[in-house]
């Protein structure tokens, strides 16, 4: 990525995929490489190199992530062996904080990419559901990064939140219908008046953007 005619129209191209800046693009490059050991692609052991992340409980779900076709935008299951540096930027601009300034219809499609996001890396068996015992499996791990929440209340806030979920899916429910998990509707109903933004910092945002970023 060079000061080449070529290179700088490729980092216009990815400042409106993604939504980063040059300057965010040139310092996400300089990461990409050192992680992929200047090799065009990144694989999953790659992301052993990380030390801030061998501490995260979620570590194996955020790396998956990196190489889920949803997240990729390539397909509606399976992972990809590797990833190049404009697949990595697209995983990265899940992390990036909402642009307060964008109307209110960008703000709520950011919102929503962001928790489908989130959803895929529960639904790791790409079935479009997740169950409320790995929905408050979420939320207790995303509190976990939260140094101000206790063990014990970030296990009962997740008890609650499971019990709200439960309410939320059973209440949208048919009286002959079969409780099979949560739907990304569901999701998006249960999240719905909850500050995501402050909610990914916790253990997702500033740690792991911090960790890739720098």
């Amino acid at each position: 990525m060079g000061a080449t005619h070529s290179s700088s129209e490729e980092v216009r191209e990815l400042e409106g995929k993604t939504g980063f800046s040059s300057d965010q693009i040139e310092q996400l490059h300089r990461r990409f490489k050192h992680l992929s050991g200047d090799q065009p692609t990144i694989r999953k052991e790659n992301f052993n190199n990380i030390p801030d992340l061998e501490l995260n409980p979620i570590r194996s779900k955020i790396v998956r992530a990196f190489f889920d076709n949803r997240n990729l935008r390539k397909g509606l299951s399976g992972l990809a062996d590797e990833i190049n540096f404009e697949d990595f930027l697209t995983i990265m601009s899940y992390f990036r904080p909402i642009d307060t300034t964008m109307d209110e219809e960008r703000v709520q499609l950011c919102r929503k990419e962001k928790l489908r996001f989130l959803f895929h890396m529960y639904d790791s068996d790409s079935d479009g559901r997740i169950t409320l015992e790995e929905y408050r499996n979420v939320v207790e791990e995303l509190l976990s990064g939260n140094p101000h929440i206790e063990k014990e209340s970030a296990r009962s806030i997740a008890d609650g939140a499971m019990m709200e979920a439960a309410s939320v899916c059973m209440g949208r429910m048919e009286p002959d219908q079969v409780y099979e998990g949560i739907t990304f509707d569901d999701f998006l109903k249960i999240w719905q008046g909850i500050d995501i933004e402050t909610k990914m910092h916790v253990r997702f945002l500033n740690m792991e953007t911090i960790a890739l970023c720098h």
